[in-house]
């Protein structure tokens, strides 16, 4: 992705979840996924993907059994 879309996606995730704390984070090395974190913490990734002109973004995030209230 490039960093015009990473500002963009943040804003856009900032805007919709109301959290000014959502950062989208450029992967360190190429290849890898873009981080999602809130308040310095991860919480999933973005991907991209292009199919016949048209571009969308997937935002995949994993709750552990472990982190759920008890």
């Amino acid at each position: 992705m490039t960093p015009n879309e990473i500002a963009k996606l943040q804003t856009y995730l900032r805007r919709t979840f109301g959290n000014q704390q959502i950062a989208v984070v450029p992967p360190a090395k190429k290849g890898q996924p873009v981080e999602v974190t809130v308040g310095g913490e991860f919480v999933g990734t973005l991907y991209r993907d292009e199919e016949d002109g048209d571009v969308s973004y997937a935002f995949n995030m994993t709750i552990l059994a472990e982190d759920l209230p008890r």
